[in-house]
């Protein structure tokens, strides 16, 4: 009891004997400093008071797919800050190799009493028809950031896929490249599938040989880009700047120069795109902007205020870098 107290009062900036005080529910104690105290109890994984296990945590679950893509750390860095000027503590919840998954952490959060879900790249329904229905009968302030899949019911922000692609074939076509290849995720993936769709639109008699689809890798961006190199591509779109890292490692392995045989094109602009040799071309999502506007749209629901279910879409910026250049021959 002793060590659950001093730890408490840590965190909260009080004194032990103001945690009791909280604890045994005495009177006299100031709403700001009660909240403080219930907070640390949240997020420290202790229970609390009985007259106070009704009410809502000021907590956040924030649920990535991993913390190996850094596209997903930056968007956890955004909403934080964010969060915390609105009075709400994030919780990061991110799958692990032992089995940890959406569906584990939402049962966790809603036995918190979280006052809402952020989801980064994925979405409350991947979690399994359990979790799902339990988040819909609580009625729990949820938002979706590039979400896998369309849940048009379900408040949804992100970066618009059509005009990444837009940005980037008409880049690739200033440099003379007419064997544009993409790519993308696995079928049934949005984000995917609406670059798919765009650059079929796009791009004159393209070929869907054209299209690779893969896994979010490194190695599938390899993978994916020897089979558009067989088919006489000059440039690639990747729908990841670790699918892009891939697809120059497929080149070099083929004695290819990049970009001197093959332009590459990423999409994230991650940390240390600028660094990687050749420095990626790529398409920056406004980051700061879409967890900016995930966490209003949150904060709007918590508040009782009703939001748009329309999808919020942000524009990309293309980054050139050293990864793209013109077409041989192209002259």
């Amino acid at each position: 009891m002793v060590t659950r107290l001093s730890k408490v009062a840590k965190y909260a900036g009080v004194s032990e004997a103001t945690v009791s005080r909280v604890l045994h529910d005495k009177p006299g104690i100031a709403a700001a400093t009660r909240d403080s105290v219930l907070t640390a109890l949240d997020v420290m994984g202790y229970q609390r008071p009985f007259r106070h296990r009704s009410e809502m945590a000021r907590l956040v679950g924030m649920v990535l797919p991993d913390l190996h893509n850094p596209i997903f750390p930056a968007y956890a860095e955004a909403m934080a800050g964010a969060l915390f000027r609105q009075g709400l503590v994030p919780v990061l919840c991110t799958r692990t190799s032992d089995g940890v998954s959406e569906a584990h952490y939402i049962e966790m959060l809603l036995a918190r009493q979280v006052a809402g879900i952020v989801f980064v790249a994925a979405s409350y329904a991947d979690a399994g028809p359990e979790q799902a229905e339990a988040l819909r009968r609580r009625k729990l302030p949820i938002i979706l950031i590039n979400p896998a899949d369309e849940n048009r019911d379900v408040p949804r922000v992100g970066v618009d896929d059509a005009m990444a692609v837009d940005l980037a074939l008409a880049h690739l076509q200033s440099l003379g490249h007419q064997r544009i290849g993409v790519v993308v995720g696995p079928a049934g993936h949005v984000p995917s599938d609406r670059k798919v769709a765009e650059f079929l639109a796009r791009v004159k008699g393209a070929s869907r040989k054209l299209v690779a689809r893969t896994l979010f890798s490194m190695e599938g961006g390899q993978a994916a880009t020897n089979g558009l190199l067989a088919q006489g591509a000059t440039a690639v779109v990747c729908a990841s700047d670790a699918l892009a890292l891939g697809a120059i490692r497929a080149a070099r392995k083929q004695g290819l120069d990049v970009p001197g045989d093959l332009s590459v094109i990423g999409f994230d602009d991650s940390t240390y795109m600028a660094y990687t040799d050749p420095p990626l071309t790529t398409l920056r999502q406004p980051i700061e902007t879409i967890g900016a506007a995930a966490v209003a749209s949150l904060v709007a629901q918590i508040d009782g205020r009703k939001v748009a279910l329309d999808e919020q879409l942000y524009d990309p910026e293309l980054i050139v870098r050293d990864s793209t250049g013109p077409v041989k021959n192209s002259l």
